[in-house]
């Protein structure tokens, strides 16, 4: 069966190139607005793989979709770093001069303030995504409007980049995750993370136990995010992301987690993205 990978966003986004980055180039597409609808793909069979931004050094969680992992029982099957990069592009033979508008997500905006500053007579113009305001600028020929997007969108679109890396904080770094409905088929020894979920009581110190067999079990403890229960007020879930050298000291923390907290669910075991 030909792999067929939902992203949020459009051809050209950064999802696209951490798809492109996983799989390789040769990949089908399909293009999401929102991550809700990717996870819909994803459920009815319309996409065999979906990638979703998890994390961001500068934003932090992307709460709703630990959420929608969760709650749809998608499993993690890989993860990406990317590095993020806004570029200004437009069509060949303009410049900056030239450029009266700049259309692009309003958090690529907000990352690229300072830059525009320099440049008091572009107007900035919240849309709705990057990449497919390149793509538009593109396929409709408009002059005097550039977009913010990766520099894979100016290679695809034949945009022209008028300037390279304008956002304000240089080391902006986003943690993607590879999610299918299926279990993979992975081998032992190519795994070294784990992403696990789990419910605990009122009890006082009963994170702080689970945290030190972490500890005994020769975790590394990597992430950690508390979402509320909705169902029930001021009772949290709990995502981890440990990392690990011995497979089997993992198997030993599931077997104990799963005796010590409640909800356990495994939500992905994978090889670490981070090199």
């Amino acid at each position: 069966m030909n792999k067929i990978i939902a992203i949020q966003g459009a051809e050209g986004s950064n999802h696209h190139k951490v798809a492109r980055d996983f799989y390789g180039e040769n990949i089908q597409l399909k293009e999401c607005m929102s991550f809700d609808a990717l996870v819909a793909h994803l459920l009815d069979g319309s996409a065999t793989d979906g990638v979703m931004a998890i994390e961001n050094t500068i934003a932090g969680s992307i709460i709703p979709n630990y959420a929608l992992i969760d709650s749809n029982n998608l499993h993690i099957i890989g993860e990406k770093y990317l590095n993020i990069h806004h570029h200004l592009m437009a069509l060949p033979r303009q410049t900056i001069k030239s450029i009266k508008e700049v259309w692009s997500h309003p958090m690529a905006l907000l990352q690229c303030k300072e830059f525009f500053k320099k440049h008091p007579h572009i107007k900035l113009v919240e849309d709705v995504d990057t990449a497919e305001v390149a793509k538009r600028i593109a396929k409709e020929n408009i002059k005097g409007i550039a977009a913010i997007a990766p520099k894979i969108a100016a290679e695809i679109f034949g945009l022209q980049v008028l300037e390279d890396d304008i956002q304000t904080i240089k080391d902006n770094s986003t943690r993607f995750v590879i999610v299918q409905t299926e279990l993979p088929n992975t081998s032992n020894d190519d795994i070294n993370k784990a992403s696990l979920k789990f419910e605990l009581s009122h009890k006082r110190g009963s994170l702080a136990a689970v945290l030190n067999v972490l500890s005994d079990c020769k975790m590394n403890l990597t992430k950690i995010q508390s979402l509320p229960v909705i169902e029930t007020p001021w009772k949290y879930s709990f995502f981890v992301d440990v990392t690990f050298d011995e497979y089997t000291e993992y198997q030993k923390l599931v077997k104990i987690i799963d005796i010590m907290a409640e909800d356990f669910k495994i939500l992905g075991t994978y090889k670490n993205g981070r090199k």
